[in-house]
């Protein structure tokens, strides 16, 4: 979308974009500004200004005059000369910083003159994030460890987002720093604290909105990663074995009293069987002493 400007004579017009212009750090980038006018004219006549909105620092000028232009915009910036003629007034920036977002106006003038201003935004890529543990060693589930996420070398300022196995948002309890570095571009930290746990699932995304870009990196924390203690591995070694030793003993001490009881039931059978037996016999002997008797009478 383009912005018309036109002198009350309504015979010279300018247009400009409505919307920012985004640049890619260290990229050339063209700002476009052009004019119509119903009028005949010659180069001679026509004056072409870029120039800083807020500061009015010179950025460029046909007829080119270097003496007036700002140190910072030599030789980076050109107009398209041969196109003048055809109402192109654009600037070529090359090699675009991060100093230079912001306003810039382009001033056309014929005889009379008109203006309007362009806003140049900057962008510049993340890095795809890395992501550590801290600590990563001597771990076991239960244990608070913080995972760190890195990305550098984008702008403006990064969204960091984390998430966990399920995709639930859990930024809430994360600390994030953007540090920008000599360039300008931003490097950023951001770091979650979590307990330990087997087999679990996190992602750090970072998105840079002016782009519309976003990248991310997982990790999952598998067993692996959690080292049994030395000394819990022989205590637990040490248990397991005198468990074996009580349940060997109870089994030793249940098998003799079974065998014992065994035995006493066997005992006392047997004493069962002879009481009876001789039970039996008294009736017998008895009976052999009664007829013993009467032959003695007779």
């Amino acid at each position: 979308m383009y912005l018309l400007l036109g002198s009350c004579r309504g015979v010279f017009k300018i247009q400009v974009p409505e919307v920012p212009v985004v640049a890619i750090f260290g990229k050339d980038i063209t700002l476009n500004c052009s004019f119509t006018t119903n009028a005949t004219f010659s180069l001679g006549d026509l004056s072409v200004i870029w120039q800083l909105t807020e500061t009015r620092k010179m950025v460029q000028k046909y007829p080119h005059q270097p003496d007036q232009q700002a140190d910072n915009f030599v030789n980076r910036t050109a107009l398209f000369t041969e196109e003048l003629e055809k109402g192109n007034a654009s600037l070529l920036l090359r090699h675009v910083r991060i100093e230079d977002e912001g306003s810039f106006t382009c001033f056309v003038r014929i005889k009379s003159h008109q203006s309007a201003s362009i806003m140049l935004r900057l962008a510049a890529s993340y890095s795809k994030p890395s992501l550590h543990l801290e600590p990563n060693k001597n771990l076991k589930p239960g244990d608070e460890v913080a995972i760190a996420c890195h990305s550098s070398g984008g702008y403006p300022q990064a969204k960091v987002q984390w998430h966990d196995g399920k995709g639930s948002n859990i930024t809430e309890n994360v600390t994030t720093s953007q540090v920008a570095n000599e360039d300008g571009l931003f490097d950023v930290r951001s770091v979650i604290r979590v307990i330990l746990e087997p087999n679990s699932t996190y992602s750090c995304l970072v998105r840079n909105e002016l782009l519309n870009e976003e990248t991310q990196a997982l990790a999952t924390i598998t067993g692996q990663h959690l080292k049994f203690p030395v000394v819990a591995l022989w205590l637990t070694i040490g248990l397991s074995i005198c468990l074996l030793g009580l349940l060997a003993a109870l089994g030793y001490v249940c098998r003799r009293k079974i065998r014992q009881n065994c035995e006493e039931n066997k005992a006392e059978d047997d004493a069962e069987e002879e009481t009876e037996a001789r039970t039996v016999m008294k009736p017998l002997e008895h009976a052999n002493d009664k007829e013993v008797e009467e032959e003695v009478l007779e």
